[in-house]
């Protein structure tokens, strides 16, 4: 008799997608590819085209939507030019030098040889039977497509469509037209592929019948055509709703995808069983709709941020059990693992180790505070009612938070914690320290006594000290939910004719 060979388990990964794809993906093993990768689309685009102007250092970095050409760029450009493992093909290395020769080493070209090695990547894990989709804009839709030429269409591969994917938005006063789409490339690796076709309902309901013609006549010819019952069989320009502010689904997430959208393309390109993998998978919204069509899915982003929002979106759809069947991978488990996220040296990620040991300690009841360099030392936030001063009004009062990665903490961190608080008017702290606290630093956190929450009933230190070994070991932040905060939102439970819930409710 023999015994099934048990399933690999769906995996979460924790950092960048060249390093996840290199060393944990093996060839030929994902059924079904879908991106849609980072690009920072309201810069002018002109000035991206020629270079003009300096990086804009402000951008939001939780989505790493500033490219330059830096050691990465001139590193992936090199991998390119020089074979890196014998992956690129002849039409890849001379595309990216033509485009280098035309574009010159500034961000539109580091995004692209960004995006070239991990492509190429995808397609080495991608079966020979499996179907790929790259979802863009028009800022950068048209090189990419260079791009995925390059790299399927030269090693057997095909181009399939260029989905338009049309909805409706607010979008100016510009003098143009109104930008009302994004673009989707579908590729397969070859000729024999899972393609399973959709249908959209007929509006008009008298065309539901068993047996249904139309005539048509042009000249003397007369063409009879059948209708088929499930609908008219889907097109290239899907007509599907952004998600507004209101609607059910948003989690707070500035670039989600509604869920019909991958709802569409994982039906069409996978079977149930199948793996699906998101190497930007941003807040989870692939790997949600794969769980709920009974896909295996392999997830991957670059910010905890957004794994910490797919592990609550995951459990609040369908339950803890879902997350004891996933395997997390590159999120810290031990103080050896801490201390490697706190020293990487990528620009990109020099705020993780903040967001992890913020969104962590407080099971995501804190908002990261994006801004880099001088932050004021102030890495997050988050929030408790309080009596206002008339004792009668309940308010909202923040908590700040301050990360140190230091090998020797000093006194002058919690010093400059106070400093913050008092200057924002703020009664409350959290200093989280990588290493141990100094005497003088516990002596100077006592010193400044304890904040009398009048709602509560409760006494708080001022300023508590956590370190990561605490956190390491389980312990979760305990101040009581603030009313009335919308921080994350929790996902819609599936099967749950209830509506979505704030996470502070």
């Amino acid at each position: 008799m023999s015994l099934k060979k048990p399933q690999v388990p769906n995996q979460l990964f924790y950092g960048d997608n060249i390093e996840v794809l290199r060393k944990y993906i093996k060839d030929e093993t994902i059924d079904l590819i879908y991106i849609d990768p980072p690009f920072n689309s309201k810069r002018n685009y002109n000035q991206i085209y020629n270079n003009i102007g300096k990086e804009d250092k402000a951008q939001a970095q939780a989505f790493i939507d500033t490219w330059t050409w830096d050691d990465e760029a001139i590193q992936g450009f090199e991998n390119i030019t020089t074979n890196y493992n014998g992956l690129f093909s002849k039409q890849t290395i001379q595309l990216i030098n033509g485009l280098e020769k035309v574009l010159g080493k500034g961000s539109l070209m580091a995004y692209l040889i960004s995006m070239t090695i991990r492509i190429v990547e995808m397609h080495r894990v991608l079966k020979k039977t499996g179907s790929f989709y790259l979802h863009c804009d028009p800022t950068s839709s048209h090189y990419l497509k260079l791009v995925l030429d390059a790299v399927f269409c030269a090693k057997g591969g095909d181009f399939r469509n260029e989905i338009i994917w049309h909805y409706r938005r607010w979008t100016g006063k510009a003098a143009k037209f109104q930008e009302l789409h994004d673009v989707i490339f579908f590729y397969t690796k070859s000729d024999e592929y899972t393609f399973n076709v959709q249908y959209t309902p007929y509006t008009d309901k008298s065309l539901h019948r068993k047996q249904n013609y139309h005539t048509r006549v042009k000249g003397d010819d007369v063409y009879v055509t059948s209708i088929d019952e499930k609908g008219v069989r889907d097109n290239d320009v899907w007509q599907i709703q952004l998600l507004n502010s209101q609607s059910k689904e948003r989690l707070g997430y500035p670039t989600q995808k509604p869920e019909e959208l991958l709802d569409k393309i994982i039906k069409t390109s996978s079977n149930k069983g199948d793996l699906v993998l998101d190497s930007y998978c941003g807040c989870g919204t692939t790997v949600a709709v794969a769980e709920n069509l009974k896909r295996r899915w392999i997830g991957v982003d670059i910010t905890y941020q957004s794994i910490s929002l797919i592990l609550k979106r995951l459990a609040d759809s369908y339950g803890e059990k879902v997350l004891a069947s996933t395997e997390l991978n590159g999120v810290p488990q031990d103080i050896e693992s801490a201390i490697a996220l706190a020293n990487k040296k990528e620009d990109k990620t020099r705020k993780e180790f903040e967001k992890w040991c913020v969104l962590t300690y407080t099971n995501n009841r804190a908002i990261i505070n994006e801004k880099k360099g001088a932050d004021g030392g102030i890495d997050g936030v988050a929030y408790i009612n309080d009596f206002e001063a008339n004792g009668i009004d309940v308010g909202i009062k923040e908590i700040l938070f301050s990360v140190k990665s230091d090998k020797k903490p000093h006194v002058s961190y919690i010093r400059d914690l106070n400093g913050a608080m008092q200057r924002e008017g703020v009664s409350m702290g959290y200093f989280i320290t990588l290493y141990p606290p100094t005497k003088d630093m516990l002596e100077e956190a006592k010193k400044l006594g304890k904040y009398k929450n009048k709602y509560f009933g409760k006494d708080y230190d001022r300023i508590k000290i956590v370190t990561v070994e605490q956190i390491l070991k389980g312990e979760i932040f305990d101040v009581p939910k603030a009313q009335e905060v919308k921080v994350v939102k929790s996902a819609k439970r599936k099967g749950d004719s209830k509506d979505q819930k704030d996470l502070f409710e």
